[in-house]
C-alpha cells in the first residue's frame, strides 16, 4: 500500500514538473506579438473591425468558389462520358463546358479577374 502511494506521489510530482516546464517554455513564445497574431487576408486583425473591406477581394473569392464547385461537378461528368460514349451525356457535358466558358469570358470582359487594378 505504501509502495502504491509512493509511486502515485512520484508520478504526480513528475507530471507537475513537466507541466511547469511546458508552461515556462510556452510563456517565452507568447512574448512575440507579431508571431502570435493571425494573418487575416492582408490586413491587421488587431485594428478596428469597422474599416472598409475590399470588395474586389470578396468578389474574387466568390468567383473562385463558383469555378471550384463547377470543376468538382465536371470531373464525374467527364469520367461518365468516357465510360459511356452516348450522345446525351456528351451533349450535356459540352453544354456545361459552354456555360463555364461563357461565364469565364463574361468575368474577364467585366474586369473582375483583374486583381491589380
Amino acid at each position: 500500500m505504501v509502495a502504491i502511494f509512493t509511486l502515485s506521489s512520484l508520478a504526480l510530482i513528475i507530471a507537475s514538473a513537466l507541466v511547469i516546464i511546458a508552461w515556462a517554455l510556452a510563456k517565452r513564445s507568447q512574448m512575440d506579438r507579431e508571431k502570435m497574431s493571425p494573418f487575416e487576408c492582408g490586413f491587421d486583425p488587431m485594428s478596428s473591425a469597422r474599416l472598409p473591406f475590399s470588395l474586389r477581394f470578396f468578389l474574387l473569392a466568390v468567383i473562385f468558389l463558383i469555378f471550384d464547385v463547377e470543376i468538382v461537378l465536371l470531373f464525374p461528368a467527364i469520367t461518365k462520358m468516357m465510360a459511356a460514349a452516348d450522345f446525351t451525356s456528351s451533349a450535356g457535358v459540352l453544354c456545361f463546358l459552354l456555360i463555364l466558358i461563357l461565364g469565364l469570358f463574361h468575368e474577364w470582359n467585366e474586369g473582375s479577374l483583374n486583381w491589380m487594378e
